[in-house]
């Protein structure tokens, strides 16, 4: 009979998987910020997390030489445990040094969105792939429309259907059902993937920085119905699509990214349309991505994007 084997001598003793091993899971945080540029910015902001116990993972920073601004993104694990308060409190002195609008974040916490379509769904698939995908690090909770064509398409991926009143109702009657489904589901990010009615002035406001939409076109040349058609119409040889935050001026919003790709004499209608709804898909995509992974900072009209 073969006898056991002790541990050899001097050896350390294997360790007890039941005692002591293991570890509180850290908490990562994302902080945000955009202030006037100045020495020493950077410098304050790793500080203040390594005095606090955190281990930077990720930083990214813009300064804008033409406006004198700055911009900042970084992720960051909380080794020491700390409350989401303390690491506010940690940073509240420096945001009134540095003049700073700022923002932080629990990184694993997803943003509820929810996503408005009308009769046109390649956008919404694509979103609904992504989002089941993994691809997407937030929570669709919802897709409303005034149609019932993606509802069994929706039902499928176990997302709710919200009916919007119909095409013939008032801009007012449309914005306040979708204000208290926003209201009602606790919406942090309003996604119009070819929601074809117009926001008005109210909706705008109240969702101002926390809808994007996805206008069919890499410039504004060719707006109002039949894009594709004006744009076969002229040759172009690029088409594309461009995802922007929502304001009262249609389509005119900060861009957050675009997406084309080249055409040329041998495509019809039907096939620049196809490629167009390609591009649409990538750009919205992108955008949704960058905006729930906190990447996205809005500089007056324009957007900083840390990719």
């Amino acid at each position: 009979m073969a006898r056991r084997r002790g541990p050899a001598v001097g050896a350390a003793p294997a360790p007890d998987p039941a005692v002591g091993t293991a570890s509180v899971p850290e908490r990562e945080l994302i902080l945000t910020l955009a202030c006037p540029d100045r020495r020493g910015i950077v410098y304050a902001v790793a500080r203040a997390i390594a005095e606090g116990g955190g281990n930077i993972v990720d930083s990214q920073q813009f300064g804008d030489p033409d406006q004198s601004a700055f911009f900042m993104r970084v992720h960051f694990a909380d080794e020491a445990g700390g409350e989401l308060s303390a690491w506010q409190a940690t940073f509240a002195p420096l945001a009134a040094e540095f003049g700073m609008r700022w923002e932080l974040r629990d990184a694993r916490r997803r943003q509820r969105i929810l996503v408005a379509v009308s009769r046109e769904g390649h956008c919404l698939n694509d979103l609904l792939y992504r989002w089941r995908a993994g691809a997407i690090a937030g929570e669709i909770v919802g897709v409303a429309s005034s149609h019932p064509d993606f509802e069994a398409l929706v039902a499928g991926y176990g997302v709710p259907y919200h009916a919007l009143p119909a095409a013939d109702a008032t801009v007012a009657e449309r914005d306040r059902a979708l204000l208290d489904l926003v209201e009602h589901q606790r919406v942090e990010l309003v996604v119009l993937a070819r929601y074809m009615q117009i926001l008005g002035p109210d909706a705008c406001r109240a969702l101002a920085g926390r809808a994007i939409n996805i206008h069919h076109s890499f410039l504004p040349s060719f707006k109002g119905a039949r894009p594709y058609a004006q744009a076969h119409a002229r040759g172009v040889k690029l088409i594309g699509a461009t995802a922007h935050y929502v304001t009262e001026q249609l389509d005119e919003g900060p861009i957050i990214e675009q997406e084309v790709a080249r055409v040329d004499h041998a495509h019809s209608v039907a096939e620049m349309a196809r490629v167009g709804r390609d591009v649409e898909c990538v750009a919205l995509a992108r955008a949704v991505r960058w905006h729930v992974e906190h990447r996205v900072l809005l500089h007056g009209h324009r957007t900083v994007v840390f990719r």
